[in-house]
Formats: structure tokens, sequence, C-alpha cells
């Protein structure tokens, strides 16, 4: 009778799982995340996952960081990939570990067509959206009857004059939907500034909300024209989420 195989030989295929690690707040993970990651091999990270989750992983698990700090150390989105599949070809399993939602400004959508690509088993589980559980934590629903029928979620990782921003920020200044910018601290100033120039009313309240969910979260109110400089003058930086809007003038937190 043949002996036990090991599981990691190099005869048995792996596979990968995109697991969304949520806003901040360990507790804001789903059950099935946390699954996956007391069960991996391998935990592929980066830095805006809750760190307190990766104490949930088995004490054999392999963590990586590949964080991208802004302006700082990069890891390049090809050499993710390639840890991902090489992982999985390996006959380990592997989870990818992103905060917010993989598939949200999170690259989840290239990972997963990389792993297809390499003919590696993938499956993705999502997570709470920093777009839509940091407003609400901070007491501003995106939608409100009598105030706005709809919202729009968009980056500004880069400024609306930059030849590379594909944002029609002049549509959304007049568009009636509440806005919800992500990792737009740097270009807070000048995106407000265009919006206002685009007809969008000065006076239009604006909120920005950083540490989101966590017992550092701290929130800065104003209108559209002043929320650049209110950001500035309490030193908000990134991570961080701006919404534009009516409903940014509602505090409905307890």
């Amino acid at each position: 009778m043949a002996g036990p195989t090991d599981q990691h030989s190099s005869t048995a295929l792996g596979s990968v799982t995109l697991v969304g690690g949520g806003p901040g707040d360990p507790g804001l993970m789903s059950l099935a995340g946390r699954e996956a990651i007391e069960k991996a091999d391998v935990i592929v990270t980066d830095r805006l996952v809750p760190h307190a989750v990766l104490a949930w992983a088995g004490p054999d698990t392999e963590i990586i960081d590949v964080a991208k700090v802004p302006h700082g150390r990069f890891t390049p989105q090809q050499e993710i990939n390639r840890i991902l599949v090489e992982a999985a070809r390996s006959g380990r399993h592997a989870v990818r570990l992103k905060g917010g939602d993989n598939f949200v400004f999170g690259r989840g959508g290239e990972e997963l067509l990389a792993c297809a690509e390499a003919g590696v088993p993938a499956r993705v589980i999502p997570g709470l959206s920093s777009a839509l559980a940091v407003p609400a934590a901070a007491g501003i629903p995106l939608t409100h009857r009598g105030l706005t029928q709809g919202f729009t979620v968009v980056s500004g990782h880069v400024a609306p004059d930059d030849p590379t921003s594909s944002v029609d920020w002049d549509g959304l200044a007049t568009g009636g939907l509440t806005i919800v910018v992500l990792m737009g601290v740097r270009q807070l100033g000048a995106i407000t500034r265009r919006l206002v120039a685009a007809g969008m009313a000065s006076s239009t309240p604006a909120a920005i909300i950083a540490d989101g969910t966590l017992p550092s979260q701290r929130v800065v109110r104003s209108t559209v024209a002043t929320l650049a400089d209110a950001a500035a003058a309490e030193g908000i930086g990134a991570p961080a989420i701006t919404v534009i809007g009516a409903v940014a003038a509602l505090e409905l937190a307890p």
C-alpha cells in the first residue's frame, strides 16, 4: 500500500483565494474570510489590511508583505501575480488579503485573471468596501430620500488635469449624486477646485473621514470649497475617504 502523500507535493495543485479584509475594524471582516485565513498555507498581504486578522493564521503559515507605500516601497503587480501563481503551483493554498474589497481599486480582477491564465483554481471572498463602510461609520448615508438618489465612487489618486485621469469630474460636478473619493488626500485641493470650477456650488457639504471604523477615526466636515484647507488644518492624512454632497451635512451616528 502506498504511503501517505505530502499535501504540498509538486503533483498536487493548490489554489488562490482573494479575500477582502474590510475597512479596518477586524470585526467587520466576513466569517468566510476568517476561515480562509485560518486554512491558508501562505498569505500575501499589504498595508491597509487590519493586521489583527493575521493572528488567525496558523503558526506555520507564511506571511508575505507586498505593501505598496505611497511614494515609497512598491511591489509591482506582476510580481504579486507571480507569487500567487507559484504558491498554488507548489501545492499550497494562498490567500491574497487586501483591505476593503479586492474588486474596488484592489486589482483583484488582475489577480484573478492571472490565476485563470495560469490554470490555477481561484475564488473570491468579497470584503466590505471602505467606500460604503467608512461614511456609514461616520453617520453619513450615501443616499437619503429627498437629498440624492445615488452615489458614485471614484479614485482621487491622480489630479483631475492629469492626462492619465479618466474620471469625468465636470460631469460629477453637476450630476446630483453623492461623490465618494478614495485615495484622494494628496489631490484633495485640486479635486475640490475642479468641481467648483465645473459648476458645483461652493457651499456644497463635504466631509473627510480618516481611519474609518477604527477607534482613531476622525471626521472633518466643511464645504467643498473649504474642505482641503480644513483637512490640512486638522492634519488629516491617508487613508481617508472623502464624501461630497448634501448627505455630508448629516450626522446620524449615535
